[in-house]
């Protein structure tokens, strides 16, 4: 097989940095050594097929994203982004590896949710993708699927305490679930909203005429998200199943995270960069329907109340675990302006793929993480936590070649006109400026971006099979 040979660079990992080496013999990587090393006698750098130089940057595990959702129907459209353009996006950023959403609808059978994903993605993403199981309608058909699952490599599976008539499952059926994910070893995912008193509260500001945007925001309020991730935590404690939060976006549904890890439970939870950058009065709370490109849910939090600063505090703490992007994507022409005169019917997502590791790097910059805890967030602890550690998230001898080399003097400036290639015609991220930027991204070895060209090819990715979450207990 051909070898690589990367050289020059600062070798970042979860637990901290050395000057080192990486060599790549085909799809693997097959030694980390001092710089200069000799291997069987011979000079590594002249003996090696192709030298990449990364003297002066970063070399990390490749970003795994754990929470995206191509081609996802929702709201009388489907998301914009198709497995071949979104992973296209995410290589663009540095992510090698996503984890997306096949969907079991109500009334579907969970198998055939789980092949309609496989035929969505296979044979056209640019990097490598898993999958887990939303289980949109919990009955005893679904129960007896789900022990199937694993087998299948799908190690998690999602629940929606959020849009009823849509994938809203009630509490019986939590409970049901749970005692599955209990049994079989299964990671409960948990979309944690109360669903049913949201439309209530949607209701009344319609019939208020408060229709723009932000009253999305106003809808969704935080003790909501509380409630719920407290109901979550404690029928996961009834249980005995794991629990994993998804897209948690108030500082309170951290604080009942961060109670029941201390009291022993064992349960997680993912924040996005929109809840660590982004506000409801400053994005949802745009002028005229503006708000609209912003508008998901859970929602933006309002900065006077600190959930920003809080959220990035238990980044630092391990009161939150890691950083997924939720990325679903939708266009303002033609899908974000079915909302126009009813927020209620603006699609729920942002676009973000292309930019995790991006924006997580600033950061490090701005002091707010460490730069082997923002390796950690966008690549080891994900990977530990659905079950692919070993194979991808680390740069050690037998891993995947997932690598990027990240360099700390370039710079990255946000924007639909300057680095986009989400299908998207807006970026929720214009103007944003990044002290640093992704100059070389290796998928099993292949070169997929260099020198600010893309040089993979749709097909280049494969699906993984997972393992169980290394964080059970």
């Amino acid at each position: 097989m051909a070898t690589t040979l990367i050289t020059g660079g600062t070798v970042v990992t979860s637990t901290g940095r050395s000057a080192a080496d990486v060599l790549i013999d085909g799809e693997r990587i097959v030694a980390v050594l001092e710089p200069g090393s000799m291997l069987l006698g011979s000079d590594l750098a002249s003996a090696a097929d192709t030298v990449i130089d990364a003297s002066g940057k970063y070399v990390i595990p490749g970003g795994i994203d754990p929470h995206t959702h191509m081609e996802l129907p929702f709201g009388g459209t489907a998301a914009s982004d198709t497995f071949e353009t979104g992973t296209r996006a995410a290589a663009w950023g540095g992510t090698t590896t996503i984890i997306d959403f096949a969907v079991q609808t109500y009334g579907q059978q969970v198998m055939d949710g789980l092949a309609a994903w496989h035929d969505k993605a296979r044979g056209n993403c640019a990097i490598d993708y898993a999958f887990h199981q939303i289980i949109g309608d919990v009955n005893a058909d679904s129960l007896q699927a789900m022990d199937g699952l694993v087998a299948e490599g799908v190690s998690s599976f999602k629940l929606f305490m959020a849009y009823p008539g849509v994938f809203y499952s009630d509490d019986a059926q939590v409970l049901r679930a749970m005692q599955k994910s209990a049994e079989t070893g299964m990671l409960t995912m948990m979309h944690a909203e109360n669903g049913p008193a949201i439309d209530v509260l949607v209701e009344q500001l319609l019939a208020q005429g408060k229709t723009d945007p932000y009253y999305h925001g106003i809808a969704r309020v935080w003790q909501l998200e509380e409630e719920a991730t407290h109901r979550a935590i404690m029928l996961a404690n009834v249980t005995g199943a794991p629990l994993y939060v998804v897209h948690v976006s108030a500082k309170q549904a951290v604080a009942q995270l961060a109670e029941a890890r201390d009291n022993g439970q064992n349960v997680f939870g993912e924040t996005c960069p929109q809840y660590l950058y982004l506000s409801l009065e400053e994005q949802l709370g745009a002028p005229g329907f503006e708000g609209a490109k912003w508008v998901c849910s859970t929602p933006l939090r309002a900065r006077a109340e600190g959930h920003q600063e809080n959220l990035w505090q238990s980044l630092r703490t391990n009161d939150l675990q890691l950083v997924s992007t939720d990325h679903c994507p939708f266009c303002m022409k033609g899908q974000k302006d079915l909302g126009l005169g009813d927020f209620s019917k603006i699609p729920n997502g942002i676009g973000g793929v292309e930019h995790r590791l991006n924006l997580l790097y600033q950061g490090v910059v701005d002091g707010q993480i460490s730069l082997e805890r923002w390796v950690e967030l966008t690549s080891t602890t994900p990977a530990r936590m659905f079950g692919l550690y070993g194979k991808k998230g680390v740069i050690q001898p037998g891993a995947d070649a997932d690598i990027v080399i990240y360099d700390t003097n370039g710079h990255t400036s946000i924007g639909f006109e300057k680095t986009h290639h989400m299908n998207m015609d807006y970026s929720a991220w214009e103007g944003f400026e990044i002290d640093g930027h992704v100059d070389t991204v290796l998928s099993r070895g292949k070169v997929i971006i260099d020198d600010n060209q893309y040089l993979g090819a749709k097909g280049d990715g494969q699906f993984v099979k997972r393992s169980l979450s290394q964080y059970l207990i």
